[in-house]
């Protein structure tokens, strides 16, 4: 199988996995139109999508680490299919937790052997790794769609059709590996990774993902309902901040491998937190229709360093790509869904729009580690 078709089924079926981390954010407003859920109760569903996933996902970009598990692409994907499938079907709020995390655990799974995958398939290109990474956020992008498409008749009770992006990755997932152990038998494997880890700069590359993220999440668990607050628009009015919001992220990880080969991946990096920062603010405060242009400029900005923040952690940790894929893909990825219940429970006690004013700070954050990051080298 050639490389391009290797990464072209790879982002394809990131796209179908990712799809289940926005079909969290996009069910919220269900969940509280249909079940009276609080602010502070509906983020608690994003917090069970997050809170396993985020003890999983480095544990399992250490097994990839030490063992190749490509088998775990097909049955990720259908754990986090199955598990958003059944959120709908019972009121209980811990059921419904519980799926929404076997969910989590499913996307956590996926995410640190396909990186390492897409990493071997990509020979070190910026520009696969940004396609590889632009599935995944086209998945998001489609998750309100789909979300809306599939409860539009009959509400949270027909969430179980939204197996089929689920099936459709499995399918993706299939080839991949049928190649994979036809270069096994022919021995034609992965060479061991050349190069030392830079621990201090890693470190300081996680702490600008984490603060991303607290951005990110916040934003995309109550981007719909403050939308359909600031214009006065009812739930497809919301459903459009959302998709805009995933929309920006497809073309912002586009840009960024392009962006990254002219000026460098960190440079990159910083500027467009430092305009992103600029753009939560217009967000939480500019009303009407505008905010509409804010979300996008926010989730360009937020989407550019994506895909290179994943090569910079695999560059700065050469010698544990699984273990550096699974921390800036999953963990701190993680926490900005750990973040929401404290917006939640802000927003329940003020209002919405107080309850988002500490998400301006988070891009301001990330520019800040960036200060003191240099781009590396990349590892052979």
């Amino acid at each position: 199988m050639r490389r391009r078709t290797s990464i072209t089924l790879l982002s394809v079926g990131h796209a179908c996995v990712d799809v289940y981390q926005g079909a969290v954010a996009a069910l919220v407003p269900l969940f509280v139109a249909e079940r009276a859920y609080t602010y502070a109760a509906a983020s608690g569903i994003v917090l069970a999508a997050s809170l396993l996933s985020s003890v999983a996902q480095p544990a399992f970009g250490a097994l990839t680490d030490r063992w190749a598990l490509p088998w775990l692409l097909p049955v990720s994907t259908l754990v986090g299919g199955v598990g958003i499938a059944l959120s709908g079907l019972s009121g209980d709020y811990p059921l419904t937790l519980l799926f929404v995390a076997l969910s989590g655990i499913g996307v956590a799974a996926y995410h640190p052997e396909s990186a390492r995958l897409a990493r071997a398939a990509s020979a070190g290109s910026h520009t696969a790794m940004a396609y590889f990474a632009t599935g995944g956020n086209v998945g998001f992008a489609l998750a309100p769609l789909l979300v809306a498409a599939v409860t539009a008749a009959g509400g949270l009770s027909w969430t179980p059709l939204m197996v089929v992006p689920a099936l459709a990755g499995t399918a993706m997932a299939l080839p991949v590996l049928h190649a994979l152990a036809r270069r096994q038998r022919t021995g034609s494997g992965e060479p061991a990774p050349v190069g030392r880890d830079d621990t201090a700069s890693f470190t300081r590359l996680s702490l600008a993902v984490v603060f991303r993220s607290i951005a990110f999440i916040g934003l995309s668990t109550f981007v719909s309902l403050y939308a359909q607050q600031r214009t006065s628009g009812g739930t497809a009015a919301g459903t459009a901040a959302l998709f805009v919001l995933y929309l920006g992220g497809v073309v912002g990880s586009v840009l960024g491998g392009a962006a990254a080969h002219r000026w460098g991946r960190v440079a990159v990096s910083r500027r467009s937190y430092a305009i992103t920062a600029i753009a939560v603010a217009g967000v939480v405060l500019v009303p009407g229709p505008a905010l509409y242009l804010f979300v996008a400029l926010t989730s360009v900005g937020l989407y550019l360093p994506f895909s290179l923040q994943v090569t910079l952690a695999q560059d700065y940790l050469p010698t544990s790509v699984g273990t550096a894929s699974g921390i800036t893909l999953g963990l701190t990825v993680s926490v900005g869904g750990m973040a929401s219940p404290l917006l939640g429970r802000l927003a329940d006690a003020t209002s919405l729009q107080v309850g988002l004013m500490p998400l301006i700070v988070m891009p301001a954050l990330s520019w800040l580690m960036f200060r003191s990051l240099r781009d590396p080298e990349p590892a052979r």
